[in-house]
């Protein structure tokens, strides 16, 4: 699909507000195809200034989609530099993500503008956008990103190839438990997510080309199957009132199952919110992890 360029009347990105809602999965689609900072040099520029500051994950395409995530880079490690990765990235069998873009002055900019154009539809429904990043992420082909989910709101979008993005509602328990998001707030840890293959027939399925993307909720469990060539794909990521007060209770819930108490999901007892954000905010350890958890990707303040 050749670049769509963006014109002064024109928008980076199209959302349905009127469907929008910010705890609901749904399409979207985009002009950032075209855009000067997403073609292959300027990555390979940026993945090196990153790279420099430890800021590049990646891993080989041996990795799986029920490997864990937070262990694939070790488990399966590329020994490729993050510029020949991408200089290479059609035989390079690797997956590697450009962390936080916004932390270099060159894309910090992309990031801010294309987040201020989404902020009126979104702060209308959910307010408090802040803590704003971009990821950029570069894909051999068949290459597979593991069963996990973030903290964030995420705005994914496809720039080159193609990919198939499997996504399941941030309250599905039957893919990703109570426990498992509690764990996850309240140390950043992933490993009570466990994948098996008869999820996909629960997932929202997109499969994406350039000018296509997907926006998902926080804790939103994720997916991806490369295609047969190479691809490049961005997110947008922000939290807001919301995902922080969510992320506070179940980190308070992660904190009484430290206990061994077992708490019922949050926001169905309110004597066990309470009595969880008490626990958290009482242990300095817990509470410091926590914050780390919520914020450990967090650079620019909207």
């Amino acid at each position: 699909m050749a670049a769509v360029p963006k014109n002064d009347m024109e928008q980076w990105l199209d959302v349905d507000w009127m469907a929008f809602d910010p705890w609901r999965i749904q399409a979207v689609h985009h002009r950032l195809q075209g855009h000067p900072l997403l073609r292959l040099d300027a990555l390979v520029a940026l993945a090196q200034r990153l790279e420099a500051r430890g800021s590049v994950r990646t891993h080989s395409d041996s990795a799986k989609a029920g490997t864990p995530f937070n262990s694939a880079p070790d488990l399966f490690p590329n020994a490729a530099s993050s510029a020949d990765t991408l200089r290479n990235l059609a035989n390079a069998q690797a997956w590697m993500s450009l962390l936080n873009i916004q932390k270099d002055p060159l894309y910090r900019t992309l990031v801010r503008e294309v987040l201020d154009e989404l902020l009126p539809g979104i702060d209308a429904r959910d307010h408090g956008m802040s803590y704003r990043g971009g990821w950029v992420f570069v894909t051999s082909p068949h290459a597979v990103t593991p069963y996990h989910f973030d903290a964030e709101h995420n705005f994914i979008l496809q720039v080159q190839g193609r990919k198939r993005v499997y996504v399941w509602p941030h309250d599905d328990e039957e893919v990703a438990s109570e426990h498992a998001r509690d764990l996850f707030h309240l140390s950043h840890e992933r490993y009570l997510l466990r994948w098996r293959d008869a999820f996909r027939e629960r997932a929202h399925v997109f499969d994406l080309q350039p000018g296509q993307g997907a926006y998902m909720p926080s804790t939103s469990p994720h997916m991806v199957e490369n295609g047969d060539g190479p691809s490049v794909t961005v997110s947008f990521t922000y939290y807001t009132d919301s995902t922080r007060e969510k992320a506070k209770l179940h980190a308070g819930h992660g904190a009484l199952r430290k206990l061994g108490l077992q708490p019922p999901p949050i926001g169905r007892s309110g004597f066990s919110d309470s009595l969880g954000a008490l626990l958290l905010n009482l242990h300095a350890d817990w509470r410091d992890k926590a914050t780390h958890a919520c914020d450990e990707y967090a650079e620019e303040a909207a």
